[in-house]
């Protein structure tokens, strides 16, 4: 049965699957919904037998039906390859009676190569279904590891090119060091003055630039957005919630139909609307724990129904959760209004116009699925140290915000049902914030030295995509202010 799909913000005409992961961004700067959740034809135990690769076929091909299944299974066959140091592609680790769904064993060692492996092999097939013969610009923006893991996604893949903004001073040492080492003749990464935000803010702007969509096409381009705006990177990771579930039927730590509590650090929304998406697809999820650090707007969200960015932005050690703006709330906010694209377009508008809107009380009657808490940069550190201490497991400061909330929860709620968190990047990528809260002793020290340090003490191996960047030259060291965005992105396409 085919699924199509729709703007937030319009009853406008409804597109393919195809069609809406070519657009990215609907014409009136709505974002792309499936007109229904979809719900497997098979039980859940089924999956429990299933590879990762057998489970994403069986989750996308439900989203993407105008797919042939030969054209998705290859798409899954060339995503989730040897670029992965895992046969399981998301191993699921318990730690004291705490299940750590392990998100960062790709390409960038981050969560976004679950969704931007396969993204790239998508967009062409639906290049070729829907006959665009120019190339596609994807056009992003990265609080920090979207960038690298679209850059390593997209590179030297025929008929594209990529442009990643990031802002200047808002990422870590190594996410930096990632995106500006990055090889292909195709990619561009430019840093800004401001911050994320910024970045999003002057993407999003291109995107609505009617008379750049005009040039860019006179010149044979389509923008495209790697963004988990873009549908094709949001229904990927719905795959690893029914995933992990089904891993944890099989181990025997839960029995089919016992419910399941999600905790996901949280800052554009996308990862924990994935793991809302399974729900609605059937996935016994209990609560969806969502986790902010010291830049609480979703926290706030939750407990007032109110949404307002306009607060100071704070620069911490969760560099990828310093989202004032958090786009894909978009679609939760979308559903919760009863699939209501006038109330959802009024609401936007608000928080374009005024930075804040409020949902009503119907509304926020409907968002009972989710807990949400944050932790500040000392719990973050304390967690990190907490963790390590008692299970000799070390762990990113993202996860470990998730974790300290997980474990605020607990103890206000009582709540004993089995958790998983979702742990989005590898200490690795973080090491001069990790390590300095393993113990002091470590500040100061260079950062590979840490790196070095920490694969003594946690007793695994350095990822391949630390070791690279050791000695790689930087092929990328462009900076602009944010009003001459779209200037840099004229110049590299020569319009």
């Amino acid at each position: 049965m085919e699924l199509l799909y729709q703007s937030t913000r319009s009853q406008g005409e409804k597109v393919t699957a195809s069609q809406a992961i070519l657009k990215g961004l609907a014409g009136d700067g709505g974002l792309f919904v499936p007109e229904r959740i979809p719900v497997p034809g098979i039980p859940l135990e089924n999956f429990s037998k299933m590879s990762y690769k057998e489970t994403a076929y069986e989750v996308m091909k439900l989203f993407f039906t105008d797919f042939t299944e030969e054209e998705l299974k290859s798409c899954i066959d060339k995503a989730y390859d040897d670029k992965f140091d895992t046969c399981e592609i998301a191993p699921l680790t318990e730690k004291a009676g705490v299940y750590y769904l392990e998100l960062f064993h790709g390409a960038t060692i981050a969560f976004k190569d679950m969704a931007l492996s396969i993204l790239p092999h998508l967009l062409t097939v639906s290049a070729k279904k829907n006959n665009v013969n120019g190339e596609i610009v994807i056009l992003t923006a990265t609080s920090g590891d979207t960038g690298k893991a679209a850059l390593a996604g997209f590179a030297d893949v025929p008929g594209t090119r990529i442009i990643v903004f990031y802002p200047k001073n808002g990422v870590s040492r190594i996410q930096e060091r990632q995106m500006v080492t990055q090889k292909g003749a195709n990619t561009s990464v430019i840093g800004i003055t401001g911050n994320f935000d910024d970045a999003q803010s002057g993407v999003k702007a291109m995107f609505n630039n009617k008379e750049l969509a005009k040039t860019m096409k006179e010149h044979n381009y389509q923008f495209s957005s790697a963004n988990s705006i873009n549908i094709g990177r949001l229904v990927p990771q719905v795959v690893y919630y029914v995933y992990s579930y089904a891993k944890l039927l099989s181990n025997g730590a839960v029995k089919a139909g016992e419910l399941v509590n999600f905790v996901v650090p949280t800052g554009n929304f996308g990862n924990i609307l994935a793991a809302y998406y399974a729900k609605n697809m059937g996935v016994p999820v209990g609560k969806l724990i969502c986790a902010s650090n010291e830049n609480k707007v979703l926290f706030d969200f939750f407990e007032t129904g109110i949404y307002d960015k306009n607060r100071e932005f704070v620069l911490t050690s969760s560099p990828s959760m310093d989202i004032l703006v958090s786009s894909n709330l978009e679609r939760l906010v979308y559903r919760i209004a009863g699939d209501n694209p006038e109330a959802t377009a009024g609401m936007m508008s608000a928080l374009a116009s005024e930075g804040r809107y409020e949902v009503t009380g119907e509304m926020k009657a409907r968002l009972e699925d989710f807990a949400s808490g944050w932790a500040s940069e000392e719990q973050t550190a304390s967690e990190i140290k907490r963790v390590y201490e008692e299970t000799g497991y070390v762990m990113d400061t993202h996860t470990a915000v998730a974790s300290a909330v997980y474990h605020d929860y607990k103890e206000k709620t009582k709540d004993s049902t089995v958790t998983v968190i979702a742990s989005t990047a590898s200490p690795y990528k973080f090491g001069t914030s990790v390590m300095g809260a393993v113990n002091s002793k470590y500040k100061g020290m260079d950062d590979f030295e840490l790196i070095d340090e920490l694969s003594r003490i946690s007793g695994t191996a350095i990822p391949k995509a630390v070791e690279e960047i050791r000695s790689a030259p930087v092929l990328h060291n462009t900076v602009c202010e944010t009003e001459d965005m779209q200037k840099e992105v004229e110049k590299i396409l020569g319009i």
